[in-house]
């Protein structure tokens, strides 16, 4: 017999989590009692998708797809700057739209493209590990989290580094588009991040078009004007989602990853020692905390999934957090271990079609600077409170107070 969701309650034994309570948090034992008690728990906003084998089926089911103006409408806005970025963004068309785009994309960000930015990263962390080696205490957010995925950015998009700074903000604020539902200032910070980027991303344009170089702009100008298959409206609106993708989510993850090796020290020490596990840390590091803790899914009909009835409509986030330590998914899921080769991917850069563009940099990012971090600096040690974006959307440290061995 099934549970109806969507238009009636759902069945009183599924589990309650309040997701929109600051202090919530998915790697808590509520949450591990949550998803042991059943695959998916109801929430202040939705249906939460709580294990790995649902979550990985539910990513990749055609009745279910990211319905853009539906999420907006549900935090109340239905037009302005962040509806005309939102609605047509690269990751919420679907079809014969979506493939469109993102062969476009396909066509200029390539794997040669982020392998040739693995020596500039690796600089940039060298650098600033450097730094950070001659001081006692340091925010890592503002030192490092934010610099590096910044400047590996403008670098691939052939930003100026005088204008890294006018940058910061607006790439910092727009992935709390995630977040909506959390109110306080949310909106205001988004809608400005958009029409900042926007209107910046219209000079790129014009400059990369009269001056083309060897950058991502250039590559997707290029790709335009050679079959025009995408208008230069899409690739603005691309170059946003862009700098979202690759500065945001990734700033998150590494303060993230710090947290981690905070509560694993001889972790850490292991990393330093041994930089051949880097591939596995980075994995270990990206299921035990990911920075995109949910994706949103809605129902496009009526359907039965598992003991539940579905209505058309019903909202879904997949909870990559949760399912990325549920024991039956993986061997010893509950603990961290860089030593471990886990098969199971991870599920926080999505699935099938809509699988996210920016999984390999982020991983080439995290490979380049963990072992450069781990080698010149001892274990990290939390050197007081710090504030973090949560527990939705994407997630981590916002300020992290950080010492070193």
């Amino acid at each position: 017999m099934s549970t109806m969701i969507g238009s009636a309650p759902a069945s009183p034994a599924a589990p309650f989590l309040n997701v929109l309570d600051p202090a919530f948090d998915f790697g808590s034992p509520e949450a591990a009692a949550a998803r042991e008690h059943s695959w998916y728990a109801e929430s202040p906003i939705g249906l939460l998708v709580l294990r790995y084998e649902e979550a990985h089926e539910l990513l990749r089911d055609q009745r279910l797809k990211p319905n853009s103006e539906k999420y907006l409408e549900m935090n109340g806005i239905s037009d302005g700057p962040i509806y005309n970025w939102f609605v047509p963004m690269i990751g919420n068309q679907n079809g014969d739209e979506h493939r469109r785009i993102r062969g476009l994309v396909n066509k200029a960000f390539t794997p040669r493209m982020i392998n040739d930015l693995r020596g500039f990263i690796r600089v940039q962390a060298e650098n600033l590990a450097a730094e950070m080696a001659r001081t006692g205490v340091c925010d890592f957010v503002e030192d490092f989290a934010n610099k590096l995925p910044l400047a590996v950015m403008c670098q691939m998009l052939g930003i100026p580094p005088a204008d890294y700074e006018t940058f910061r903000t607006w790439s910092t604020d727009i992935g709390l588009v995630f977040s909506l539902a959390s109110g306080t200032d949310t909106a205001t910070r988004v809608e400005n991040a958009v029409i900042g980027l926007t209107e910046y991303s219209e000079f790129l344009i014009q400059n990369k078009k009269a001056h083309p170089t060897d950058d991502l702009i250039s590559a997707l100008v290029a790709a335009h004007e050679a079959d025009g298959g995408v208008s230069m409206a899409e690739i603005r609106n691309l170059l946003v989602t862009l700098v979202f993708a690759a500065h945001d989510t990734t700033r998150h993850q590494l303060s993230n990853a710090m947290v981690t090796f905070s509560e694993h020290p001889a972790q850490w020490t292991l990393l330093g020692e041994r930089p051949e596990l880097t591939a596995q840390a980075v994995e270990e590091v990206i299921r035990w905390r990911p920075a995109a803790t949910t994706l949103f899914r809605f129902a496009r009909e009526d359907f039965d999934y598992r003991d539940l009835r579905i209505a058309q409509d019903t909202f879904l986030l997949v909870c990559a957090a949760p399912a990325q330590r549920d024991p039956r998914a993986y061997q010893d899921a509950g603990t961290f271990d860089i030593t471990v080769t886990r098969d199971t991917p991870a599920l926080q850069f999505g699935g099938g079609p809509h699988y996210c563009l920016g999984a390999a940099l982020a991983r080439a990012e995290l490979g380049e600077a963990l072992p450069v971090l781990a080698r010149r600096l001892g274990p990290p040690s939390i050197a007081g409170p710090y504030s973090s974006r949560g527990p939705v959307g994407i997630c981590g440290p916002e300020t992290l107070p950080l010492s070193f061995g």
